[in-house]
């Protein structure tokens, strides 16, 4: 673990600018990928002695948490309205083609010859 406050920092700062650019891009496994870094560098962050040196970066280091909420949510949007799509597109596999009947469907000409 880091004891050194300003390497901490950077190292929290520095996995939080890469995971916010794979997320800006929508590169979904690599902002995956960086979870285990980003849970490390979160750690030795938090471990460290109050200092003037991480008092500094934490105005830097709180941008970059927010921005990573923000990034964060627009991914999970954007997943959310593919994982839609994808559930419209098998709804609409399971349809009969226009103008035909599911096999279990009787069609309407037929409802009404029978009238």
């Amino acid at each position: 673990m880091n004891k050194d406050p300003a390497a901490a920092a950077a190292a929290l700062v520095e996995t939080l600018e890469a995971e916010n650019a794979a997320l800006a891009r929508l590169d979904l496994p690599r902002a995956t990928s960086l979870l285990a870094e980003k849970q490390r560098t979160v750690a030795e962050f938090a471990a460290i002695e109050p200092h003037p040196a991480a008092e500094r970066v934490a105005r830097r280091l709180r941008a970059l948490a927010l921005e990573n909420k923000r990034l964060l949510e627009r991914a999970i949007a954007v997943q959310g309205r593919v994982i839609g799509i994808v559930a419209q597109a098998a709804a609409a596999s399971q349809q009969p083609p226009y103008g035909q009947a599911r096999k279990d469907q009787v069609p309407a000409w037929a409802l009404r010859a029978r009238a």
